[in-house]
């Protein structure tokens, strides 16, 4: 039996090599667009998203290995967004996980493309590669939340609240509901994909998506944090970036302390909204760790 705290080194080792995988090297006239999504999606990360993909069709009674291509296709739906998020005409940042930046390496056009090459070759890899323990309509289940959660209802349309925000001071209610989508969607597909995947849709989908809501508007608070007084060396970016920007934050509204709070309490509910369930040490220990997280 695996210890909660070998799992996230596991799965993270298992998304790594079914990245290089799907993901490899070519020659040719098309090794200019791999490289730039390799860039990306093969860059040192956490492969949260995918873990608790993971983690989760575990805890539904599946084998966790079997869910690799889901959690691989949504890593590189991940990077994708952080790829665009990064373009000039979006955030406009030059440093990701203390790297360039996808366009200050390759371009603006091929940072795009890489973009776009990473959201489809997701989907490919979601529904082409078959396991007899996933039945199909399982399977278009899970690829049918992880495509509401990417898009206009979800990240996409987030992105795009985020980016009149910068012209338009938003309420507090709204920059909650801008953090929910273009944040918290991806940790809710892959936590309700990972239930889905296994025909899971009772007490422990709700729990899935309550769980990851919870994390997901933590984490971003968290980020708003370390964005005021991290170490810009750890976090991988510079200290103050968004307050250069004009953007708005939850620090912005609440301060400091309060925002230590509301990450605290947000981390309990994520707690004690699995903590019934047995085997799920490790998604409290996960949720734990995001409320300290320095990066």
């Amino acid at each position: 039996m695996m210890e909660p705290r070998e799992k996230l080194p596991y799965y993270a080792g298992l998304v790594q090599q079914g990245l290089e995988t799907w993901l490899p090297h070519e020659k040719g006239e098309l090794r200019q667009i791999f490289a730039a999504a390799r860039y990306s999606a093969l860059a040192p990360g956490k492969r949260l998203r995918p873990a608790l993909l993971m983690e989760f069709y575990a805890l539904c009674g599946g084998q966790a290995e079997d869910a690799l291509p889901f959690a691989c296709g949504l890593e590189m739906i991940h990077n994708y967004s952080l790829i665009h998020d990064d373009l000039p005409c979006m955030d406009d940042d030059d440093l990701r996980r203390g790297r360039p930046a996808n366009h200050k390496v390759y371009g603006e056009a091929a940072a795009l493309l890489a973009g776009d090459a990473l959201l489809t070759r997701a989907f490919e890899v979601m529904l082409s590669q078959s396991c007899p323990r996933i039945l199909p309509v399982w399977a278009m289940k899970a690829a049918s939340i992880i495509a509401f959660c990417a898009g206009m209802e979800g990240m996409i349309g987030g992105q795009m609240m985020d980016l009149a925000f910068e012209k338009n001071r938003p309420q507090a209610q709204q920059l909650e509901e801008m953090v929910r989508l273009k944040t918290g969607r991806l940790w809710l597909a892959a936590c309700a994909a990972g239930c889905a995947l296994a025909g899971e849709e009772g007490d422990k989908m709700q729990r899935a998506r309550h769980y990851a809501d919870r994390i997901g508007l933590a984490f971003q608070i968290q980020d708003d944090i370390l964005d005021c007084e991290g170490d810009p060396e750890i976090f991988g970016k510079p200290i103050g970036s968004d307050q250069a920007k004009g953007k708005t934050t939850f620090v912005a509204f609440y301060g400091l302390e309060e925002c230590r709070r509301m990450v605290q309490e947000l981390t309990d509910q994520a707690v004690q909204a699995v903590a019934p369930l047995p085997g799920s040490e490790f998604l409290q220990q996960l949720a734990q760790e995001l409320t300290t997280r320095q990066k």
